[in-house]
């Protein structure tokens, strides 16, 4: 019987240039061995532009498929191995609710920015891309964040509570954090005319579980070692680490590490036990705490082989569709964020 990491390699071979297969940093490494191109959000949302193969399968959760089919060209279908794979910050974000808080806090009349990280859904990118907004990542997101404040007399900031404040505590920017409960009725738009930042309050379930204690607890038992966190993590977190970033910048962050040192990281465990593996000679790499997205680990290789094999043929592949009017003002979303960071 053949195996599936077999048939991921056979049908790779076949359709050569018309495949290009993308992973995030936070999959597995029996998916990342068959990714012709792997990133964080950004990287990836920047590379996309530059594929010319008919077919490109993105492994990761849901809405990073739906990004790529945006920025993908019209003869270019998209596609993802688990299009069950969701993200739990992403839908604490609902685009109906989302459009009705905006509202709320349009409704004195005050120019309001709305900027979603890019772990949101492409119906939500079109709020913010209809209303002068723009999308964000984690690598860019203090960049964005004063593109948007510059841009209106406030910003909204949806929906990762985490990286707002601690975007906000690095540049100095007051913001409240909205109680959207019953249907946002909650929100007084007198008093968020105080603050220039507006903070949803969703999280990351796997960044969320990072704690303070954490780090103490290595400052006592290993005072030599560096931690790095991810800016989802809570700001308590963040302020305690040496450092924090994007995925991106977690790797350069170990691979610039002295020889010899030990470095905790606090973000998905997948990543972590990577470079782990790939420091192993000169650093050691070990996580804050082991915490796996559940939904990145709904990839694996059986359901990316059984995808292939429909796309070479054997079965009905059904890309990932975004409606056009969504679409279009999701697109623009995007593009202000990758002219604003070109």
């Amino acid at each position: 019987m053949t195996q599936p990491g077999e048939s991921i390699k056979r049908i790779k071979d076949k359709l050569g240039p018309n495949l290009t297969i993308m992973g995030h940093h936070y999959q597995n490494d029996s998916i990342i061995q068959h990714v012709d191109l792997k990133g964080d959000s950004l990287e990836l949302a920047r590379k996309v532009s530059d594929i010319s193969s008919k077919h490109i399968v993105f492994c990761g959760v849901y809405f990073m498929a739906e990004s790529a089919a945006l920025l993908a060209g019209p003869d270019q279908s998209v596609h993802t191995p688990s299009a069950d794979a969701k993200c739990v910050m992403s839908e604490m974000a609902p685009v109906g609710l989302v459009e009705r808080v905006l509202d709320k806090v349009l409704s004195t009349g005050r120019r309001i920015i709305p900027l979603t990280y890019v772990n949101s859904s492409a119906a939500v990118k079109a709020v913010c891309g209809r209303n002068n907004g723009a999308v964000c990542t984690s690598a860019n997101a203090d960049r964005m964040l004063e593109w948007a404040l510059a841009q209106g007399e406030g910003v909204l900031f949806l929906p990762d509570r985490n990286l707002a404040l601690n975007t906000a505590a690095k540049l100095s920017v007051k913001g409240l954090v909205l109680d959207i409960r019953s249907g946002g009725d909650r929100i007084d738009p007198r008093v968020c005319e105080k603050y220039p930042l507006l903070v949803w309050p969703g999280c990351c379930a796997t960044h969320f579980r990072f704690r303070a204690s954490h780090i103490r607890d290595i400052r006592k038992n290993d005072p030599g070692a560096k931690i790095i966190v991810h800016p989802e993590c809570p700001p308590e977190v963040v302020e305690l680490a040496d450092d924090s970033g994007s995925t991106s910048k977690i790797i350069k962050y170990c691979d610039q590490a002295e020889a010899g040192s030990t470095v905790y990281v606090g973000t998905e465990l997948n990543l972590v036990l990577r470079l782990a593996k790939e420091q192993k000679d000169r650093i050691r790499v070990r996580p804050l705490l082991k915490s796996i997205c559940s939904n990145m680990a709904k990839t694996d290789e059986p359901r990316l082989a059984g995808l292939l094999e429909a796309i070479s043929g054997r079965g009905e592949a059904e890309p990932v569709r975004v409606p056009e009017d969504t679409a279009e003002n999701a697109r623009l979303a995007l593009a202000r964020m990758l002219e604003a960071c070109s």
